[in-house]
């Protein structure tokens, strides 16, 4: 008979597999991600047959996290300027609280090991982030832009953000608030 699979073993390989591509990129070893796991390399290949699986469950898992995070306490019924700075701060926390699931997660993002159908598998928890992000589109510069560039400068504005609170953490707060304030003058 077959032993059940235990939660905590999963978890120490994903949160072990997010350490190793935070530091050494998606080229990572399994064996590498069980030692840092604490579990041998075939335990790891029974929780994930094989590298690309484990890599798409990781990718869920660190996109599942950011739109929990965001979609907690969503404010549904405020302005859109309220739903927009909810994104933007929900997701700030999230990634500055969290660098190496961060740094894990946007090379996921860009990697072609991560299948459509995965994508399309998480997208379902982008509703109210996708729905905000789509108005804020139709407003400002956006408005003659294409779809997706709200997005876009979003989050290269959060970049900006999380490298410069790297360097001076102890101004995170008041670059959070700023950031957001110079995004949202593009949406006026």
């Amino acid at each position: 008979m077959a032993r059940a699979k235990s939660p905590e073993k999963r978890q120490a390989i994903l949160q072990a597999a997010a350490r190793e591509i935070a530091a050494s990129g998606l080229g990572a070893s399994t064996a590498k991600i069980a030692k840092s796991a604490d579990l041998a390399e075939g335990t790891l290949f029974t929780y994930f047959p094989t590298k690309d699986e484990l890599l798409n469950e990781l990718y869920l898992e660190l996109k599942g996290e950011a739109y929990r995070r965001i979609n907690a306490e969503f404010p549904y019924k405020a302005a859109l300027r309220e739903r927009a700075r909810h994104i933007w701060t929900e997701y700030l926390s999230w990634a500055i609280d969290r660098p190496e699931e961060r740094r894990a997660s946007v090379q996921l993002n860009v990697s072609d090991v991560v299948t459509a159908a995965t994508r399309e598998r998480i997208g379902s928890q982008r509703g109210a982030l996708e729905q905000t992000m789509n108005e804020v589109e139709t407003r400002g510069v956006f408005k003659e832009l294409p779809a997706g560039f709200a997005s876009s400068a979003m989050a290269a504005m959060q970049e900006a953000v999380m490298d410069t609170v790297a360097r001076k953490p102890r101004q995170r707060a008041l670059l959070v608030e700023k950031g957001f304030e110079a995004f949202w003058r593009m949406a006026k």
